[in-house]
């Protein structure tokens, strides 16, 4: 399974944008989708969870309310919209797939039971 992320780039506080991550392979609509980031000097960290159908998605207390993640499986492709935006959200956005799982667990919050990531798009969020 190959993942590719994209749809960063830079962004005004309060701006939106959507990632996008495609994937290859034909089960990816059995597949626990996730995305994380890694701002610089921090670890990486969890934003968001889908289950296979999209029926079922989990986020980090730090985007909820703003973030929303959602996934096309006839695309092969799983997104994340981001709005209001601020400062702190700029990091690397990371992609990443459980082809294990239909659905996600409170491992898959820690980053944990993924087994394939993408190479990530950074999002930078200018004050």
């Amino acid at each position: 399974v190959q993942l590719q992320a994209s749809g960063g780039g830079l962004v005004q506080a309060g701006g939106s944008v959507k990632l996008s991550c495609a994937a290859s392979g034909r089960a990816f609509s059995s597949y626990v989708m996730g995305w994380f980031r890694q701002a610089p000097g921090k670890e990486r960290e969890f934003v968001a969870t889908i289950n296979w159908s999209g029926g079922s998605t989990g986020y980090a207390d730090s985007v909820k309310g703003r973030f929303s993640i959602s996934r096309d499986n006839a695309k092969n492709t799983v997104y994340l919209q981001m709005n209001s935006l601020k400062p702190e959200d700029t990091a690397v956005y990371y992609c990443a797939a459980d082809s294990r799982q239909r659905y996600y667990t409170p491992s898959h919050y820690r980053g944990a039971g993924y087994n394939y990531w993408g190479q990530g798009t950074l999002v930078t969020v200018s004050s």
